[in-house]
């Protein structure tokens, strides 16, 4: 099986691209990361990315006129990698729908909650404000939407009585890593299967 090319989109200092570049190393994903997109030019990630040896690309919104040229741009340079796969690891921004449209069911997105609760920013603040007694991380398919898209697999870990953002975020991080490689794995050896909004060839895990 030929491997899958694999863009990585990121804007910080991209641990969950470290995690899956190291199980593309280690034959745990059968692909090859290609490259990285980024919209911050200080981001670590780009240290990263220079120390794999792998072209890395920055697209700065304030550079564009507009959210639509920003977009295009973006469009421009995923195309230009030919990818299989993009794996969003800590992209803090929206996919526009051209980019969605151009690459359906071939753009990924880790989120440290158990969609479809506490979408958007601040997801293991809105799990502690919120009372629950367990949160999690869900890698999922990217729509339109925010945090949107069919669910691949989640993960779940206890929240305790005195968490605070920062206790369940670290917690929460420890099952990212690992839940994001499976993911991705099962993805880059055709293992998934998408009917509607349901998909299958995976199944959740529980702390």
């Amino acid at each position: 099986m030929n491997k899958k090319r694999i863009l990585i989109f990121a804007s910080g200092r991209g641990s969950n691209a470290e995690a899956i570049h190291e199980a593309v190393m280690d034959g745990r994903i059968n692909g090859e990361v290609v490259g990285v997109i980024c919209d911050h030019k200080g981001a670590q990630v780009l240290e990263r990315a220079a120390r794999w040896h792998v072209p890395s690309v920055v697209i700065e919104k304030k550079d564009y006129p507009d959210k639509a040229a920003f977009d295009e741009a973006l469009l421009r340079a995923a195309v230009s990698f030919t990818p299989d796969l993009i794996c969003l690891a800590g992209y803090m921004r929206i996919c526009g729908e051209n980019l969605v449209n151009a690459f359906p069911h071939r753009i990924i997105n880790i989120h440290p909650a158990l969609l479809p609760s506490f979408r958007g920013l601040h997801a293991q603040r809105q799990a502690i404000e919120a009372g629950v007694k367990v949160a999690g991380c869900t890698v999922h398919f990217v729509g339109t939407g925010l945090d949107d898209g069919p669910i691949i697999t989640q993960a779940a870990v206890p929240v305790y009585d005195n968490d605070t953002e920062e206790t369940l975020s670290a917690r929460i991080l420890t099952r990212e890593h690992p839940t994001y490689v499976r993911a991705v794995a099962a993805f880059c050896a055709d293992k998934l299967t998408i009917s509607g909004n349901h998909v299958s060839g995976m199944h959740s895990e529980e702390e």
